[in-house]
């Protein structure tokens, strides 16, 4: 299906937007009865491990884009990551979901047709402009500056431009919150990929970035202000990169962050560059770039040519006994393999079969979760998503691991920035749980 032209925008312009209208009443009735009904039952018990742990398994936000289950992974509205392969749009070209199906179905709960995802593609191209000061803004921005810090700076000075800002300050009505929360939204992806493109041209090449194409699909045009758009395997990667981070449930902290900053009724730019500073932890986001350079630094110090399962297990119990942890390994809430993982590893067996580093990879796979689960302190010893993106962007030529997390970000923000829409859609409230002093557990019976 090829691209709405631009001629024709202005006549479709509001495709999902209407749809959201119809959605949002149905939606505010269901939640008034599901409290009605429901609202005094027990959602589980709290003990004080769970407080001092990081609040492990406790059930305390609403979350419509995604569920993660232990065993199963994540679901998007209900369909696990091949589900999505399956049924979601992709390119007339391609075979990897759009990120724009992905949207939608965030935002809806329903698989959008080819001709939708198509007009999205169109919409995002058309609002993809940058101001003229956030140009100058990343273009002074020093190159030793991580690229997280100019990613968030650039949100954030993008404020600036938020109509939900504009309108709460002129004394809108709260019925209409979702309203321009969903136009500062749409804005702001449509832009991430120009700040994106711009904080990589700058920093690590000679930086003119190429321009996006109104007639590209969103993974096209990433793939094309990185400078790789003519080599059409990235292209997909990107489409599948953007579709499978997009969303993990609400309990992240990226995710939990963008809600969090979202309640005080922080405008979209400023919830999510919150979201990002969060992603940019290297117990978060960051960790992507942590498990390549742990997987390059042992290629380095084993050689280069290919090594033994054994001596692979023997580098992975000393680092282990060292008392650092294999990174990439292990999930808060997962008890199996990273179906994220998953795919990208079948991607990597249909493209890339005999690259070196998926190769190590491969063992890693193979090694790594019996000597984790005979080491014995990790609940899961299976990968998860980080274990693999990383050499996936090598392959190709992506090789500055600094830039990984932007391109996660640019993903991220497609499900917290569809659940702020549903947040000021359903009227949320302030979050404000109550905290104790450990003084008052000690005073516990």
């Amino acid at each position: 299906m090829p691209l709405l032209r631009s001629s024709l925008l202005p006549t479709v312009l509001k495709i999902l937007k209407e749809r959201l209208a119809q959605l949002v009443p149905e939606k505010q009735e269901e939640v008034k009865k599901i409290k009605k009904d429901h609202g005094s039952k027990v959602l589980g018990n709290v003990t004080v491990d769970m407080v001092y742990g990081g609040m492990r398994g406790i059930k305390g936000l609403v979350w419509e884009g995604s569920l993660l289950d232990p065993e199963e992974g994540i679901r998007f509205r209900g369909l696990t990551i091949p589900d999505c392969q399956q049924q979601l749009p992709s390119a007339p070209s391609g075979e990897e979901p759009l990120p724009e199906g992905l949207f939608w179905l965030l935002l809806t709960g329903e698989v959008p047709t080819s001709e939708q995802a198509a007009y999205l593609s169109s919409e995002w191209a058309a609002r993809s402009e940058l101001p003229a000061f956030i140009k100058e803004l990343l273009d002074k921005a020093p190159k030793t500056m991580h690229p997280m810090t100019q990613f968030s700076l650039a949100v954030t000075a993008l404020q600036s431009e938020s109509q939900f800002a504009k309108v709460y300050h002129e004394g809108v009505h709260k019925s209409k919150y979702w309203e321009y929360t969903y136009e500062d939204s749409m804005n702001l992806i449509a832009k991430l990929p120009n700040i994106a493109g711009r904080i990589y041209q700058n920093t690590f090449k000679d930086g003119k970035v190429p321009a996006i194409s109104k007639s590209a699909d969103y993974g096209q045009n990433i793939a094309t202000i990185l400078g790789f758009g003519d080599n059409k395997q990235f292209v997909e990667l990107m489409r599948l990169y953007m579709t499978i981070h997009s969303d993990h449930e609400g309990g992240n902290v990226s995710a939990h962050a963008t809600h969090l900053v979202g309640s005080a009724l922080s405008d979209p730019y400023l919830s999510f560059a919150s979201g990002l500073n969060g992603l940019a932890g290297p117990l978060h986001g960051l960790a992507n770039q942590e498990v390549l350079r742990w997987i390059m630094k042992m290629r380095d110090e084993l050689g280069s040519a290919e090594v033994s399962d054994d001596t692979i297990k023997e580098y992975v119990w000393k680092t282990l006994k060292s008392g650092q942890v294999v990174p990439g390994y292990g999930h808060a809430v997962l008890r199996k393999t990273d179906p994220r993982y998953t795919c990208q590893r079948e991607f990597a067996l249909k493209h890339l079969p005999n690259d070196p580093l998926f190769k190590m990879v491969s063992q890693l796979y193979k090694v790594v979760p019996d000597v984790l689960t005979e080491h014995g302190k990790t609940k899961n010893p299976w990968p998860n998503v980080d274990a693999h993106s990383g050499v996936l962007l090598q392959h190709y030529g992506l090789v500055e691991q600094d830039f990984y997390t932007v391109l996660f970000g640019v993903s991220r923000s497609l499900g917290v920035l569809a659940q702020l829409i549903w947040d000021r859609a359903l009227g949320m409230p302030i979050e404000r749980p109550k905290s104790v002093t450990s003084a008052d557990f000690k005073r516990l019976s």
